[in-house]
């Protein structure tokens, strides 16, 4: 059933008043107009002003609720961790019959003027408004308090309102079965797809959007696993500095594979695409992250050995269910590896050849992770061999 119609108009980004969606490409059905993200390293920092295409959406009086979904920077597209989000909000419109309009700022400084938009809004009048990612967290600590009606979830982020639900998630425990993942396979030779990696490697690489707490979770994480699968193999790191900079993504991957690297783990929103056509160049391979990779970024699933999921879409569609069940609560809910908020999926192409070896010593892996047996650290300065 076709529950949102597009208006478009256009408008300098940051001013007050513009309503409904600004930047990057939407996938969401119905008749939307689409832009090119910005690139303006997303999280990375603000960019100036721009002029972007926004987009309002008409709802339905027969929606069970009406959601806000204000986007991380980079936006949709990106086939990882905004996608990820909207996929959430997508099932929660399939199965629950809500309506769904979605804000994408084009840099960090339009986080509140976009939260406070929709706590204003009256057509429709919001039920919920989903802040997606880490970034928007100083934001919705200043706009929840203003606006005490309304209802906020955030994800990635703990905002201690009483109207606001937080979700976040153990990235690194996921990341420790990636990186156990690459740990052993670059400590062999292993032929698959259009990749390949020598036994003799003794590093593989990690890539980061923007060197800030959360992120540095996944790399504890992956830096773990691989020194679990062999002490002796090195991780090269580096941060990038944007969420969506496939350039700088591609760059730092062929970087680390030309020092000797064969497998490269991102957790790096759109950069990472730059980090899949440097592994596809090289002949080497790549992890993805937060959604299967390998199907989202489908042209690169020749060189995606696994992906770690991050169930953002959990997170949406489980606080938008409450708000339609009558039973939203706040506080904050962590999701890991067993509540299924993290994992490990491998490749749709290249999943059948990793060894069973492999596949059972990661399984052991996860489950002794779940049991409490192996304490995964969150910081990498706490990673030993």
């Amino acid at each position: 059933m076709e529950r949102r119609t597009f208006i478009r108009a256009t408008g300098i980004a940051g001013i007050a008043g513009l309503a409904g969606c600004t930047g990057g490409p939407t996938d969401s059905g119905g008749d939307s107009t689409t832009t090119e993200p910005s690139d303006d390293g997303g999280d990375g920092g603000d960019g100036g002003d721009t002029e972007t295409t926004t987009e309002e959406t008409t709802t339905t009086e027969s929606a069970a609720a009406n959601i806000g979904m204000v986007y991380a920077l980079g936006g949709l597209g990106d086939g990882s961790f905004n996608d990820q989000a909207q996929s959430g909000a997508l099932q929660a419109e399939e199965e629950l019959g809500i309506t769904f309009n979605e804000f994408q700022p084009s840099q960090s400084s339009e986080f509140q003027t976009f939260q406070r938009q929709a706590a204003t809004a009256t057509d429709p009048n919001y039920d919920l408004v989903c802040c997606i990612g880490f970034a928007q967290q100083s934001a919705l600590s200043e706009t929840a308090p203003q606006y005490t009606d309304q209802d906020f979830m955030i994800v990635d982020a703990v905002v201690d309102e009483p109207n606001v639900d937080s979700y976040v998630f153990a990235e690194e425990e996921g990341s420790y079965l990636v990186g156990q993942l690459a740990g052993l396979l670059t400590s062999r030779s292993f032929d698959a797809g259009a990749g390949s990696t020598s036994a003799d490697s003794t590093s593989v690489g990690f890539v980061g959007g923007v060197e800030v707490p959360i992120i540095k979770k996944f790399e504890a994480g992956f830096t773990a696993g691989v020194k679990r699968a062999n002490e002796n193999v090195d991780v090269i790191t580096n941060y990038v500095g944007g969420f969506n900079d496939p350039a700088g993504g591609r760059e730092a991957a062929l970087s680390m594979y030309n020092s000797g690297a064969d497998i490269i783990y991102h957790a790096s929103g759109n950069t990472g695409t730059g980090v899949f056509q440097a592994a596809q160049s090289e002949g080497r391979y790549a992890i993805g992250v937060d959604r299967d990779q390998s199907v989202t970024k489908s042209g690169f699933a020749d060189v995606i050995l696994a992906s770690m999921v991050k169930r953002v879409d959990t997170a949406v569609y489980e606080s938008i269910q409450s708000v339609v069940d009558g039973d939203f609560s706040t506080g904050t809910t962590a999701l890991g590896l067993a509540d299924d908020g993290v994992g490990i999926v491998y490749g749709q192409q290249l999943g059948s050849d990793i060894p069973s070896s492999v596949e059972s010593a990661i399984a052991d892996s996860r489950q002794r992770i779940i049991d409490g047996e192996i304490d995964v650290p969150t910081d990498p300065g706490n990673v030993s061999n």
